[in-house]
């Protein structure tokens, strides 16, 4: 499961879309990670932070595909605003407790993440979070 994946602020899903064929790349504030699958990760930490059922959010078409398919290509998709909302908000115990979740989540489905990552990706995703929220702007995924 090789993949190429990049958190990225965009002010709307226009110039998000925009990415499709390249990445964010420079031009757009990102975070780069790789190797699990982020749109199932989006919606495992939405559920975990807002307490919605993960059937419940998939339901909802959580998250929003912007551009690309979601099958066979490149793909990028908007994280809901409930979910910027309660990562700019997570304080370092908060982002803690839902890496812990997370992780117990990913050992179960037998996709055992290294000790530190859950934990760096969701400070990062905190800490992008706070500056979409603070620029009027989304988080969004590219995942190639």
């Amino acid at each position: 499961m090789s993949k190429l994946v990049e958190f990225f602020i965009a002010p709307d899903d226009v110039v998000a879309a925009l990415v499709l064929r390249g990445g964010p790349g420079r031009v757009l504030e990102s975070v780069s990670c790789g190797n699990f699958d982020p749109e199932e990760a989006v919606i495992e930490w939405e559920s975990l932070f807002t307490g919605r059922s993960f059937e419940e959010l998939v339901d909802a078409d959580e998250p929003r595909i912007v551009a690309g398919q979601d099958d066979d290509g490149s793909v990028v998709f908007a994280f809901s605003d409930p979910l910027v909302s309660a990562l700019g908000a997570a304080d370092e115990p908060r982002l803690g407790e839902v890496a812990g979740l997370w992780s117990q989540l990913r050992d179960e489905d037998g996709e055992a993440l290294d000790v530190d990552v859950p934990g760096e990706i969701l400070g990062d995703l905190a800490r992008l979070a706070r500056a979409a929220e603070k620029q009027g702007s989304g988080v969004h995924c590219w995942v190639a």
